[in-house]
């Protein structure tokens, strides 16, 4: 059973900073790629940040690039996204996911991946 468990959302002003985290627990799953997708409301769900930890590459999308960075610590399995400079369109549900089996360096749409975690919710007020 592959578990994945976000933590660290909340409420932040324009212009915080929030780190969540995901810990991760299981054997079923690629250890070598995990990422964070957000979901807001009334739009679809989006990768934010993916990192391969083979290869130490990662990949932000445009609007974070900057702003946030993905990172991970080997020896608890857990990823972290470390936000900064906050904005309200950064406010969605945040989920961390990883994919089942590797397939490529740096997969970023949502059907690559198997696992997903509960969400956890950030809200950035103006």
């Amino acid at each position: 059973q592959v578990q994945l468990v976000e933590s660290g959302g909340g409420l932040v002003q324009a212009g915080g900073n929030l780190r969540l985290s995901c810990a991760a627990s299981g054997r079923t799953f690629s250890r070598y790629v995990m990422a964070w997708f957000r979901q807001a409301p009334g739009k679809e769900r989006e990768s934010v940040a993916v990192i391969n930890w083979s290869s130490g590459s990662t990949y932000y999308a445009d609007s974070v690039k900057g702003r946030f960075t993905i990172s991970r610590d080997n020896a608890k399995t857990t990823v972290y996204l470390q936000m900064n400079s906050l904005k309200p369109e950064d406010t969605a549900v945040y989920y961390c996911a990883a994919p089942k089996t590797y397939t490529r360096v740096l997969p970023t749409y949502e059907y690559e991946y198997s696992y997903w975690g509960q969400g956890t919710q950030v809200t950035v007020s103006s």
